[in-house]
């Protein structure tokens, strides 16, 4: 048998060598187009990336159990727009889908990844966040609502330990200390970020005045990095909400939502035990430091049943839309999305019911022209 050649041996001979290029994945060539689709049916079938990227949909009860599985229809489209991204910005797919979310069909970036992309270009020196505690003050704020069929808005008060938040670097080549423009809890609330139904401001204040001077910093002094697109906390909190709807008029679900469309909740194809807790996010059973049974716990603190009678009993659309505001926040989206079609046809029954008690007198009245007309 013939021993095989060295390449250095075959190029002395005279002997011709087929040199493989190498492509990446992108819409430059037909040859990236199909790498790229390629690598995209791969990963839409891991249950390592993000729901939006996956190839099955399940849904899910309150009680955290499977109840429908669908096929995503735009997970291979999705996949193959962050792999573009990811070799546009020399990064890892992988890392790219875990911290980009889609917030109404808009993309944005985590901000632990915007810091931790700041941090690692090799231009700064590390993020760091000053915090000043300003005192007590009362804040006013807009507020809209409806009466007689008409949008309207009041201004509101609340009470706030406003701080303010500052994220710095010094740029390694000057030296310079680079600064991000100032956040406060004053600026959030006059904004509508502490107000709105969820919000986390109220909560985890300083934590989000630092998410929010990060994502300020990347968009001013990196912009390459976050590529035009927000944090994921901003694109939540610039979301414009609806606080109700007229009662003489049909009313649609996007009028009675109180914050962003909710999400169908998507886990890992394995059917988790009926009996065993499931986040309804990650699809994964709770472990022993039952952080997970704890938010099951708290759902089923909630009784769907009872709440959804509430809204078939409410005796005007007014009282419909205020219990619609108050759904807890930690509910599932599934069982969120039960309770507004509740909503929606209990408005519909409402109007239907105003439109024939307005019909009525009048043909009441042509009955009894009709019986008086031959006396």
């Amino acid at each position: 048998m013939n021993a095989p050649l060295a390449l250095d041996t075959l190029k002395q001979q005279g002997g011709a060598v087929a040199v493989q290029q190498n492509y990446a994945p992108g819409f430059g060539s037909s040859q990236s187009f199909e790498l790229m689709i390629r690598q995209s049916k791969l990963l839409m079938t891991t249950t390592l990336v993000p729901a939006a990227y996956r190839s099955q949909v399940v849904k899910l009860d309150k009680y955290g159990n499977v109840k429908e599985t669908r096929e995503n229809p735009n997970a291979l489209s999705n996949c193959a727009v962050a792999l573009n991204m990811a070799t546009r910005m020399g990064a890892d797919p992988l890392m790219v889908m875990q911290n980009l979310y889609i917030v109404e069909g808009r993309p944005s970036w985590s901000s632990q990844w915007i810091i931790a992309a700041i941090n690692d270009c090799g231009r700064f020196s590390p993020l760091r966040f000053e915090i000043k505690v300003l005192g007590k003050k009362t804040v006013p704020y807009a507020t809209t609502y409806w009466e007689d069929n008409q949008r309207r808005t009041k201004t509101e008060n609340v009470a706030i330990v406003d701080k303010q938040c500052i994220a710095w670097v010094k740029e390694l080549a000057t030296g310079e200390r680079l600064e991000s423009p100032p956040i406060s809890i004053e600026m959030a609330v006059r904004e509508g970020w502490y107000t709105k139904n969820g919000s986390k401001w109220q909560t985890m204040d300083e934590v989000m005045l630092r998410y929010r001077a990060a994502s300020f910093f990347g968009k001013l002094y990196a912009p390459e990095l976050l590529m035009g697109l927000q944090s994921r906390e901003e694109a939540e909190d610039i979301i414009d909400m609806d606080t109700g709807a007229p009662v003489s008029g049909p009313v649609s679900m996007a009028d009675l939502r109180s914050g962003p469309a909710p999400m169908v909740d998507e886990v890992e194809q394995q059917s988790p035990p009926a009996d065993a807790p499931v986040d309804a996010e990650t699809g994964e059973v709770a472990g022993a430091d039952g952080e997970i049974a704890q938010q099951q716990d708290q759902q089923h603190a909630f009784d769907g049943d009872s709440y959804a009678g509430q809204i078939e009993r409410a005796a005007d659309a007014d009282t419909v839309n205020r219990l619609v505001r108050e759904i807890p926040a930690e509910v599932s989206d599934d069982l969120r999305d039960v309770l507004m079609g509740v909503a929606d046809r209990r408005i519909a029954a409402l109007v239907d019911g105003q439109q024939q008690a307005e019909q009525q007198p009048t043909t009441t009245g042509r009955r009894r022209s009709n019986v008086a007309s031959p006396e």
